[in-house]
């Protein structure tokens, strides 16, 4: 899980204000990701997770590989990042990042690829991979959970939010298969995210959304009371969990 990077000149950072939040309220990659990765990868020496935010994703490396960093251009999130995680943390740009040329066996992009995909952070990525190194990104959209949920998240994130995401969030609803990824394909199962929340919990998640902090700003009314209004009857109030999922929309492919 990522924040936002982008090109030179051209940098917004929307997650910087609530990294806490963003750390607490953010769904966790599935473990079989992982594995799954580290297999394929030429070696098991050293990861870089770019645009790493708080470390969800460099902390389950860690559990695979020799050495992991984590990049990220905020502050705020790598402070929200675990430190005894046994990753190294560094605060860079995506496109310049202080590691020797050739140096990792995979190069992972959780949920950022949207924000920076494009020449100057291929090239970076052609630099400190090393040739038949694996570069992984993914992304993931909508929650699935229940019928009469999803059609008030759908309707909430569409209409009510529409006019407050970032133009590159069509690359998210699109599973990234729009964006150019100039690395030798490589074929990847399916993978799920999941997490049984309550009502409260998906609250929690849905106040991350970079939306609702600029529709809040951008008409100093908060989105969210409404909403849960119309998620309490739907969620049904003898429920106290729900399993959620997020199908993992998946990009992988190999340095010649």
């Amino acid at each position: 899980m990522s924040r936002p990077a982008q090109p030179a000149g051209d940098w917004a950072d929307h997650f910087s204000t609530g990294a806490d939040a963003y750390a607490r309220s953010r769904p966790g990659y599935p473990d079989d990701l992982f594995t799954w990765l580290a297999g394929q990868a030429p070696a098991v020496d050293l990861a870089w997770d770019v645009a790493t935010g708080n470390g969800q994703a460099a902390c389950k490396l860690a559990s695979h590989f020799s050495r992991v960093v984590g990049s990220d251009a905020s502050g705020a999130q790598l402070a929200a990042a675990p430190r005894e995680s046994g990753a190294l943390w560094l605060r860079c740009r995506a496109e310049a990042v202080a590691l020797k040329a050739g140096c990792a066996d995979l190069v992972t992009i959780a949920q950022a690829l949207h924000w920076f995909a494009g020449s100057p952070f291929y090239d970076e990525v052609l630099r400190v991979a090393r040739p038949g190194a694996l570069v992984a990104a993914w992304t993931y959209g909508l929650a699935r959970i229940h019928p009469p949920v999803d059609i008030i998240l759908d309707e909430f994130h569409d209409r009510v939010l529409g006019p407050w995401w970032p133009p590159r969030r069509r690359h998210v609803v699109e599973g990234y298969r729009d964006l150019e990824f100039p690395f030798a394909p490589v074929t990847a199962p399916a993978f799920t995210m999941t997490a049984d929340w309550s009502l409260t919990e998906l609250l929690g998640y849905l106040e991350t959304w970079s939306a609702v902090t600029l529709a809040r700003q951008g008409t100093g009314e908060d989105p969210l009371p409404p909403l849960q209004e119309l998620l309490i009857p739907a969620w049904g109030t003898d429920v106290g969990t729900r399993r959620i999922t997020w199908p993992l929309g998946l990009r992988v492919g190999r340095r010649s």
